[in-house]
């Protein structure tokens, strides 16, 4: 991996006034538990008493958030609520756990509520009051708030600019069934779609779409979520399959809502690859321009939801922008991709001795000669085609 640079403390930045990150220094000061790590078990992070939120919770920072996004784990007490919240930054909620519900307050001063349970995903319009709510009496929910904070406050360096603004911002809400589950499906690209809403009540399980350009037999689907600048997309592999490697700039949390699996990440010129084994609930985020493959070795489909700062329909960075139009293009073609054919051979090996270990068999022979590998001769779709 390539070596960072050293980096100022909360000290130096509180002392010489050089360097300052206000953001650090904001999360530094909210008294919470801050988890650092390449990747995270979000079930695991231990959250302790948050004034502001008048609840439980802790902040994480991956090492490839950059500058743009970071995460908050928000446990609710049984039959408890949070404060009520009101913020010039956005956001994207995940329900890791639990089963309660949400209101917010329009600009017109008229309410809305709606319910949620686990893995229901949802945004809240920019700078609308809400609060969430525990539906049960013995059980705790766990929400995790993927946002921009860091960059809103790093532009800023004013929380009670961003905390306590008047801002309005109609437009925001959306439709009027956009928290009841209703939205509207767009075709972005041609074969690419976008659901436009604000509440998915299970991405887990909400239907989506082929998009073989970047794996065997994968789906996806976006999500322009409250019409905001938060990225959220969600991606299926099936039973024996796998995705093709690709890089991109940083921010992108990849959370894991089924299935399990693993990771390899490299940086272009590595010999050997950091390896991430996931699960749900399972978030890591890979460093900027870092290769990353995504691998499904479960008896079980698996899928993950990327949160990041950049939409599809605002992208709001050239950098965005290149990802959106070249994540299924080779590197070759000035894309962000790796073929199959072009792949570190050893890629494959990794992929096969963990099928093995949990007893289940490759589907790849469809897309990738396994002979070399010591399987039965298999063609890919290409070699197929050749020979009909």
């Amino acid at each position: 991996m390539s070596k960072e640079l050293p980096q100022p403390t909360l000290e130096m930045m509180r002392a010489d006034r050089l360097l300052i990150d206000p953001y650090l220094l904001w999360a530094d000061d909210e008294g919470v538990p801050i988890v650092e790590d390449f990747g995270v078990d979000l079930r695991s992070v231990e959250t302790a008493p948050w004034a502001r939120m008048d609840a439980k919770g802790a902040i994480v920072h991956l090492k490839g958030r950059g500058d743009f996004m970071s995460m908050f784990v928000i446990d609710v007490a049984p039959g408890g609520a949070t404060s009520s919240q009101r913020h010039l930054y956005e956001e994207v909620i995940y329900v890791l756990d639990g089963h309660g519900s949400t209101s917010v307050e329009l600009p017109d001063g008229t309410s809305h509520s709606f319910e949620w349970g686990p893995n229901a995903i949802f945004a809240l319009p920019l700078n609308v009051r809400y609060r969430h709510f525990n539906g049960s009496g013995t059980e705790t929910a766990r929400l995790v708030s993927g946002n921009n904070l860091c960059i809103m406050i790093n532009l800023f360096h004013d929380p009670e600019f961003i905390f306590d603004n008047p801002g309005s911002f109609a437009g925001r809400f959306g439709g009027d069934d956009w928290f009841d589950g209703g939205g509207e499906m767009v075709e972005t690209q041609p074969s690419r779609f976008m659901w436009v809403t604000n509440f998915v009540a299970d991405v887990a399980q909400f239907k989506l779409k082929g998009w073989e350009k970047r794996g065997g037999r994968s789906s996806n689907i976006r999500f322009c979520l409250a019409d905001g600048v938060m990225h959220v997309h969600s991606s299926e592999m099936p039973v024996g399959t796998y995705k093709k490697g690709h890089r991109h700039g940083p921010d992108f949390h990849v959370l894991v809502v089924k299935g399990s699996g693993h990771s390899l990440l490299w940086y272009d010129g590595d010999e050997d690859f950091v390896r991430l084994d996931w699960h749900p609930g399972y978030v890591f985020a890979p460093p900027d321009q870092m290769f990353h493959q995504h691998f499904n070795t479960s008896a079980d489909p698996a899928r993950y939801v990327p949160i990041a700062c950049g939409s599809t329909r605002y992208p709001l960075t050239q950098a965005k922008k290149n990802v959106t139009l070249g994540v299924d293009v080779s590197v070759a073609q000035g894309g962000c991709q790796i073929e199959y054919e072009d792949q570190d051979p050893r890629v494959h090996q990794i992929f096969l001795d963990a099928l093995a270990e949990n007893g289940v068999s490759s589907l790849m022979g469809e897309f990738i000669d396994e002979s070399p590998y010591g399987r039965p001769a298999g063609r890919a779709k290409e070699a197929a085609k050749e020979g009909a």
